[in-house]
């Protein structure tokens, strides 16, 4: 059966906005997908075309640049393109730095970077994950020593970071204070264009995210003037980093669902035009069964991601029901295109099908934005 896939928190505007997204990932994006695939990152010139059209940024306020809107039209940028499979602009992680300058940094910082973002004439990545810490934030090694001027000078490495290839600035975490722990940690504003010291490693080999520009990043004694401090004030950065986390896991559930949405559609197209044993495959009770599953937990998940959306718009998503999302939504992200990429049979073990790509790009779910064994520490916390 095909999917009721209205939003409780849809309006006529956010359709006709949702006709644009489409659009624009129909001309834009898809044509593009193989190649940028190949290469490990989409270029400069989407992230410009998608500025220029307002799709980034969109919930950021208008006096900055932004479209002025809520977080209902960022989930639907990220839902169309998580239907397809489509990794490689990565609006999320650059929405998230926007935030962070939204709600974090002075009003310097804001009127900055935030317009130049919202066109696209710079990308925005953060520096949290160093090769030896992982979610264990607390233990990073990159440290900014204050200089007599007031500026920084900043030295470390980070891994796994998204945008890092085409980023033109870098949240970066760091220690100020290596004698304070958490309170010892901020959050440093880095320029990459004519940055003295700052290198960018190689775009990483992953099982999946393929066109996404993942990337190590080092940082050799680079100067970071003292406005580059984010929000001002020296030891803020893991209060910072704990304010959105909210906001970045909701995505991931967001965008987990909309994949299984995608997942279950291209599967039932697939099953009722291939044929086994003289009929098409759509017809055996196995495969009704399985999307009979697939099918109730979408819409289940479904009630309770809306639910979510509305308490981000109306400010009353917490932490831990926002941990949920996070853990439920990419656990059932995989079990449902695992089940899916077995329906397809040996076609479901090729790169050139949509659940194949999308089984791959599953996989990180569960493990960025905090791993699954994080999220249940997380909300048992709550209980």
């Amino acid at each position: 059966m095909p999917l009721d896939l209205t939003r409780s928190w849809t309006d006529p505007d956010l359709d006709l906005y949702r006709d644009t997204v489409t659009r624009f990932i129909a001309t834009e994006m898809e044509p593009d997908d193989a190649a940028a695939r190949q290469r490990g990152h989409v270029g400069h010139a989407l992230w410009r075309k998608a500025g220029t059209l307002g799709l980034l940024c969109s919930d950021i306020p208008e006096a900055y640049g932004g479209g002025g809107g809520d977080f209902r039209h960022e989930a639907v940028f990220y839902e169309e393109m998580a239907r397809r499979s489509l990794t490689g602009l990565n609006a999320s992680v650059h929405s998230i730095v926007a935030h962070y300058f939204l709600n974090h940094g002075t009003e310097a910082q804001r009127q900055k970077y935030l317009p130049r973002m919202a066109r696209g004439e710079i990308v925005g990545a953060i520096a949290m994950t160093e090769p030896g810490t992982g979610s264990d934030l607390q233990g990073i090694r990159t440290r900014a020593e204050k200089q007599a001027d007031g500026s920084y000078r900043l030295n470390g490495s980070k891994t796994f970071i998204s945008n890092g290839f085409l980023a033109g600035v870098v949240l970066v975490v760091c220690k100020t204070n290596p004698q304070e722990g958490a309170r010892g940690t901020s959050i440093l504003v880095v320029d990459t264009d004519n940055c003295p010291g700052f290198r960018v490693g190689r775009v990483l080999d992953k099982l999946g995210l393929k066109a996404q520009d993942t990337s190590e990043l080092f940082f050799d004694d680079v100067r970071v003037p003292a406005e580059g401090l984010l929000g001002g004030v020296e030891g803020q950065g893991f209060f910072q980093l704990m304010a959105d986390l909210p906001y970045e896991r909701l995505i991931i559930g967001v965008t987990a669902l909309a994949s299984m949405e995608g997942a279950y559609q291209a599967t039932l197209d697939y099953v009722r035009e291939r044929k086994a044993f003289g009929q098409p495959i759509a017809n055996f009770q196995n495969t009704k069964f399985k999307l009979a599953e697939i099918a109730t937990q979408i819409l289940v998940g479904r009630a309770f991601i809306d639910r979510c959306v509305e308490a981000i718009v109306a400010g009353t998503l917490d932490t831990a029901t926002a941990s949920m999302a996070k853990l439920w939504g990419s656990e059932a992200q995989g079990r449902v295109v695992d089940e899916c990429v077995q329906l397809f049979g040996g076609y479901g073990y090729m790169n050139e099908y949509l659940v194949t790509r999308m089984y791959a790009d599953a996989r990180i779910q569960r493990i960025y934005g905090g791993t699954s064994e994080i999220m249940k520490e997380v909300i048992s916390r709550a209980l």
